[in-house]
């Protein structure tokens, strides 16, 4: 690998940062492309948010991915092409490219939680109940409402937020009925499809499972955006109940490889990438 001074410098921006495998994939593919890159954490504070992104030049880093809280806070910053217009819709972006002075924003979510849960449930014409309206949220409900998803019920704290998703749905969608529940129980888990959680609540060990047992059913599909831990409380209760599951790591996986094809522009394919990570994380 050539000097330190020619390494560019990637990485993830949340606030906190727990865990991560993202250095681990995203490092583990510039060492087998031989690519003078890095990819590092960036835990930073919402007070110092602002001035970091103004020093990416100075600090050498040239991408970054965004997580809690800031998928929706960055839109404001970022520059959006033609290309990335629907950003504007689901206002939250996930991948950072510094490009020739400007910040570049994409959402990798999209297709990676996409391309993940098509490999476990079809969504079409299927009812479905949501946990959380954040950034994370705002791309399943986003791909939801365009693979012909029929009913989506969501659920969050900030109904602000929850009637801001509401009304993306609306415009991406006349077929989809979409509502907002007032708790829990009136997300009506019993009769839905699909359950996701996008809510950040199963990080912990100590964290609640927002679901009751009696809520889950052997045929609804139990999908958990958290993927560390492997097996949250609610996919320990969908496995008790007899339903079909799947954590978060294969929607990781794609984004992250998506987002590293972002980041180089190199020529290695999508699916080479996936391989590099997947080895990376055994």
């Amino acid at each position: 690998m050539n000097s330190n001074s020619s390494v560019k410098i990637y990485g993830l921006i949340g606030y906190p940062l727990g865990h991560s495998l993202s250095p681990v994939m995203h490092n583990a593919v510039f060492k087998e492309l031989n690519i003078p890159g890095k990819y590092e954490l960036f835990e930073k504070s919402p007070q110092d948010l602002e001035y970091f992104l103004q020093s990416l030049e100075k600090n050498n880093i040239y991408g970054l991915n965004v997580t809690v809280p800031y998928k929706e806070k960055v839109l404001a910053i970022v520059n959006l092409d033609d290309e990335s217009f629907y950003l504007r819709e689901i206002k939250a972006v996930n991948t950072i490219v510094r490009d020739k002075g400007s910040l570049k924003g994409f959402n990798t979510d999209i297709p990676g939680f996409s391309k993940h849960l098509k490999e476990n449930f079809d969504p079409l014409g299927k009812r479905v109940a949501i946990l959380g309206a954040g950034g994370a949220s705002r791309a399943v409900n986003y791909v939801l409402a365009k693979e012909g998803a029929k009913e989506i019920v969501i659920y969050d704290i900030d109904k602000e937020k929850c009637e801001s998703i509401k009304q993306m749905v609306k415009e991406l969608s006349t077929e989809l009925d979409i509502s907002i529940a007032q708790s829990i129980e009136a997300l009506d888990i019993r009769n839905k499809d699909l359950l996701i959680n996008a809510t950040p609540v199963g990080l912990k060990n100590d964290d609640p499972c927002l679901v009751k047992e009696d809520m889950l059913h052997k045929d609804i599909f139990v999908y958990d955006l958290i993927y560390n831990p492997p097996e949250t409380k609610l996919l320990s209760l969908a496995k008790e109940r007899g339903a079909k599951y799947s954590n978060g790591l294969g929607m990781l996986i794609y984004q992250a490889a998506l987002s590293f094809i972002h980041f180089t522009g190199t020529s290695a394919s999508l699916d080479s990438i996936i391989s590099i990570m997947r080895k990376a994380l055994r």
